[in-house]
């Protein structure tokens, strides 16, 4: 073969092979494009270990949200049994207080008719003692009279006796009704009041301020710090 036919030869093998290439280029290339979007696809798709583990940290958050809503019901439950507790608390003290101040009172103030009669029978002993005179009282009763039986003691001297042993005998129920807290008061000079006094008369009385008590007819008790009868008095009145 001659030196022509040769070069000939060559440069047609050399065009083939050059037609050639562009179409296995273009297969690599669509080959390299096909495996980087399949490459993005699978990197941008969550794997499932991933997926499992937002969804468990999901269920923890809402069971943790769920725990503390139950617990601050629970710590409303507890304030507010622990309030009702101290309203009880102080309802049973207060009623506590109240019985015993009840039961008190029943005792000092039970025997409060029983001793409004017995008021009756001291003024009946004052009045005993008012009427034996002063003089009765003073005299000596000396004089000596003589009987069939001998001598015996004077009128006098036994009004005297008498007059001693009711005076006893009033201060010994006077004691009785001081032991159950029963004191008489007598408000002479004292301003009227209508809730201690009872007012019997009113009389003009210079130097005496309107409305002051100025004579008292009946003493008046008290049992502890109750009005058990009212002292009947004379007040004064305006002279103007």
């Amino acid at each position: 073969m001659s030196f022509a036919n040769t070069l000939r030869a060559c440069t047609a093998s050399l065009s083939s092979r050059t037609l050639a290439r562009p179409s296995v280029a273009r297969a690599s290339f669509r080959l390299s494009n096909h495996s980087v979007r399949h490459y993005s696809e699978e990197k941008e798709k969550p794997s499932s270990s991933e997926s499992e583990q937002s969804k468990s940290s999901d269920d923890k958050s809402s069971a943790v949200s769920e725990l503390e809503t139950k617990l601050k019901a629970k710590e409303d439950e507890v304030v507010d049994l622990t309030s009702r507790l101290r309203y009880l608390q102080a309802d049973f003290l207060n009623l506590q207080r109240n019985s015993a101040r009840e039961k008190e009172q029943t005792r000092d103030f039970a025997i409060t008719r029983f001793a409004k009669d017995l008021l009756e029978t001291v003024d009946v002993l004052s009045l005993a003692l008012k009427s034996v005179p002063e003089a009765a009282l003073k005299s000596s009763g000396s004089s000596n009279a003589s009987s069939s039986n001998g001598s015996v003691k004077n009128h006098e001297t036994c009004l005297k006796d008498l007059h001693e042993g009711v005076e006893i005998t009033q201060r010994q129920l006077l004691q009785t009704l001081f032991k159950y807290h029963v004191t008489p008061y007598d408000p002479t000079g004292d301003p009227f009041d209508p809730n201690q006094h009872e007012a019997i008369y009113q009389a003009p009385v210079p130097g005496k301020e309107p409305g002051t008590v100025i004579d008292c007819q009946k003493v008046g008790y008290k049992i502890k710090d109750r009005v058990l009868r009212a002292a009947q008095v004379g007040v004064a009145q305006d002279t103007s």
